[in-house]
């Protein structure tokens, strides 16, 4: 039957081939059109998980709570420390800058220079609250006399290791962004925002005389996106090595150009769908239209192999391209209907970002079956063979079929059964050893980008000279109305900052107890003592006009207190360490009223993206080989099928994971779908090989025979397109940006660990389990025509 329908097609595809191609033209000049309308784009929104605890406390409270999506802008004179007319004038210019960027929340900007900036005095006469810079100073009026109070309210105000640094040698301007920018109504643009923040801020204020650091969200994904260049130069190096390898291959640059540029078609298309859906794409999958590219490479030279196959064979153009299209119509669509349903199975992690890449490579797959296994064997039909070419083609099969022939001896009993064992031990090995693998970041950093990157260079210098950074974890105490003057509550609180301000990986935490602690022992002649919660309601109330009502401690009616715990970094580690804290307080300590509710801040937030990924790995990858499995049993109809081809499969990814966590690679929302790709190019190795053996089973061949010649027949080709693919994407090593050249070296590995495991394990596998369980009855013919 489904023979039938190959062959119907091939006469539709072939016998209308001016229409089709034609037709197939058109709709690359319209996509091309809407593809070059394809711009990067970035939301912060968009790596928050739906549905988590973490996300809906985020949500509910964004508008009282800051720090999520915060961007930190360092003043650091090169010579001395900031206690000058001079640093101070430009500390200014720096805060009114950063005020008046697009997106950023004025009501979060805090340096020395704005009014939310207080200092609490113990005096002779009690308790005394004012600005660390008063109204009446001006930048133009810092006299010494001035500078010397303002560093002295900077001090009493316990500002030093926040807005300023511990030795004094650089000042703070911190501010928190809207989703949305207030001015144009539009979603914030956050790498037009980057290019506005270097502009404004860090060229027009750095020079000899002071250095700008700038941290955050904004500043991480723009310069990801900034790296772009590197990453497009890398491609187009990949794109010629592999020309020069195809064309090596095929000694004829018809057959090289072809796959490639049918490759590119599909792109092309892709770029257009994504531009019509409203998509942009984003810094984080800058990566994906090349992996999507590789997987049509990996087609593409199979269509190519078998073209020059029957061409070596003597037969026209017309007759190898429309047998290669039987032939490989029915294995290609199923390797590539795995590969899109393993990315569609990223829908099921809830991150907006990481569905909105599975759509981004699931279309780009889609769209092989017609340009890779359609497209490219019908303009393959117009091309004629010269016999000079014929006899050349001959004698590159006849050499490389002598060399395959050797390697085809791993289907022999004496060889493949210690392969096999080999397998088994490197199973055990892998999967031990990769269940200790990383989820999250595994470095203090942005592990996008290098450690001396100018991002990490600033992260590290500020982490180093301030207690406060960008990595903080707001928790949440929902409490009755008027909690800030009730003493339970507020000992609750304080109990709670003390106890997680002792667990590694915490730098401080901040709530208001701090505040009021602080007021009731200035209303009290500053004695020790007294530096407690009072009991009394009223004394409670009392210390609250020291507080800011916009330090996003609290809100209008005291039923929201806010608990920032802000942490040395935002390691999976350490973020997992808190949150576990955090739980083991809540469980421990029980009140009516009151409920603790994890978590805001940025570090909450990657807590929450951490335990998603966390929780949706395992069924997500349960999915892709559930599919596979499916796929294999239905085409081949053989249990022996399924178990040959998903254990090489199983355990390359366990040896990804393991080379993943040799090389401090996390798996995040980036290199996920990485792992995604390496099964679904494994999946193209599998079902062309044991297509191959089907068929010549079925021809009443031997096992060790049958699998001897289908490794000679495509082995090649298998070989070939790993060898090319890593070639190209090993350069992807000495990028500027550390996350293309990490996953260059993941998928490196995985390319040759694939194609080992299939040309290796695969017929082992085969052979062993056809000499253990012998089969009763006729082997059926593939799916195929041939």
């Amino acid at each position: 039957m489904l023979k039938r329908v190959v062959d119907h097609l091939g006469a539709v595809f072939f016998e209308n081939r001016g229409i089709v191609l034609a037709s197939l033209a058109i709709l690359t000049i319209v996509m091309g059109y809407f593809g070059v309308q394809l711009k990067m784009s970035a939301g912060f929104d968009k790596q928050l998980p739906s549905g988590h605890e973490y996300i809906e406390t985020f949500e509910r409270y964004r508008g009282d709570l800051f720090g999520a999506n915060r961007v930190i802008v360092v003043l650091r004179p090169q010579k001395g420390d900031i206690w000058n007319a001079g640093a101070l004038k430009r500390l200014y210019d720096v805060t009114q800058a950063t005020m008046f960027l697009p997106g950023v929340d004025r009501r979060t900007v805090q340096s020395l220079w704005t009014p939310n900036t207080r200092s609490l005095e113990i005096t002779e006469e009690g308790l005394k609250a004012e600005d660390v810079i008063g109204g009446d100073v001006t930048p133009d009026r810092l006299t010494p006399e001035r500078i010397v109070r303002i560093r002295d309210n900077t001090v009493i105000g316990g500002y030093i290791g926040s807005l300023v640094a511990r030795d004094g040698s650089a000042a703070m301007v911190v501010a928190d962004l809207l989703e949305t920018d207030p001015t144009t109504r539009k979603p914030l643009d956050y790498l037009e925002l980057n290019h506005r923040i270097e502009a404004e801020i860090r060229e027009r204020f750095e020079d000899g005389g002071y250095q700008i650091q700038i941290i955050g969200f904004v500043k991480q994904i723009g310069d990801i996106a900034d790296s772009a260049t590197s990453v497009m130069e890398f491609f187009a190096l990949a794109f010629v090595l592999t020309i020069a390898a195809v064309y090596w291959y095929t000694r004829s640059k018809r057959m090289t150009f072809l796959p490639l540029v049918c490759s590119l078609v599909s792109l092309v298309w892709q770029f257009g769908t994504l531009t019509l859906l409203g998509f942009g794409l984003d810094p984080l999958a800058i990566l994906v239209p090349f992996l999507v590219f590789a997987i049509g490479v990996s087609h593409g030279v199979q269509q190519v192999n078998a073209i020059s196959k029957e061409v070596a064979l003597g037969v026209d153009g017309y007759t190898a391209a429309r047998t290669s299209f039987t032939s490989l119509l029915i294995p290609g669509t199923l390797a590539l209907v795995t590969a899109f349903v393993g990315f569609a199975t990223l829908m099921l992690i809830p991150i907006p970002m990481i569905r909105e890449l599975g759509i981004t490579a699931s279309i780009g797959v889609a769209y092989k079956i017609v340009t890779n296994l359609i497209m490219l064997p019908v303009v393959a039909s117009y091309f004629s063979f010269p016999p000079e070419y014929t006899e050349k083609v001959e004698r590159l099969r006849r050499d490389r079929d002598r060399w395959m022939s050797i390697l085809a001896r791993v289907a022999e009993p004496h060889y493949a059964y210690p392969i096999a064992a080999i397998g088994l031990v490197l199973m055990v090995a892998a999967a031990w050893q990769s269940q200790d693998r990383q989820l999250g970041h595994v470095s203090a950093g942005v592990p996008e980008l290098r450690a001396d990157s100018r991002y990490n260079l600033d992260a590290a210098s500020i982490a180093e000279n301030f207690d406060i950074g960008l990595d903080v974890m707001t928790v949440v105490f929902e409490t009755p109305p008027e909690s800030c003057g009730n003493y339970a509550v507020m000992s609750l609180i304080d109990r709670f900052g003390w106890e997680i301000a002792n667990q590694p990986g915490v730098i401080s935490v901040l709530a208001l107890p701090n505040v009021v602690k602080t007021a009731n022992s200035g209303l009290n002649e500053g004695h020790p003592k007294r530096a407690a919660l009072p009991f009394e309601q009223q004394a409670l109330t009392s210390t609250m006009g020291f507080a800011p009502d916009n330090a996003g401690l609290f809100n209008q009616n005291c039923t929201v207190l806010a608990s920032n715990i802000y942490l040395s970094d935002h390691k999976a580690e350490t973020i997992k360490q808190v949150v576990a804290a955090v739980k083991a307080f809540r469980a421990a300590n029980p009140m009516d009223g009151v409920h603790i509710r994890l978590a805001s801040g940025n570090a909450g937030i990657q807590g929450a993206i951490n335990e998603v990924l966390e929780t949706t790995e395992l069924p997500m990858m349960l999915w892709v080989y559930a599919t596979i499995v499916a796929l294999v049993f239905v085409t081949y109809r053989d249990w022996r099928a399924t178990v040959a081809c998903c254990v090489p499969l199983t355990l390359s990814s366990f040896l990804g994971y393991w080379f993943m966590k040799e090389l401090s690679i996390g798996l995040t929302v980036a290199t996920l779908p990485v792992m995604v790709l390496a099964v679904g190019i494994g999946v193209d190795y599998a079902f062309y090989i044991y297509n191959r053996l089907q068929f010549h089973l079925a021809h009443g061949e031997e096992i060790v025979t049958a699998f001897k010649q289908s490794l000679i027949e495509v082995g090649v080709a298998t070989i070939f397109t790993a060898l090319t693919l890593s070639i190209g994407i090993a350069t992807w090593s000495f990028s500027a940006l550390k996350f293309q050249a990490d996953m260059g070296l993941l998928l490196t590995f995985m390319f040759m660990i694939n194609m080992l495991m299939a040309i290796t394990l695969l017929p082992a596998l085969a052979v062993i389990i056809d000499k253990a369980v012998p089969r009763t009855g006729p082997v059926r013919a593939p799916l195929v025509a041939h």
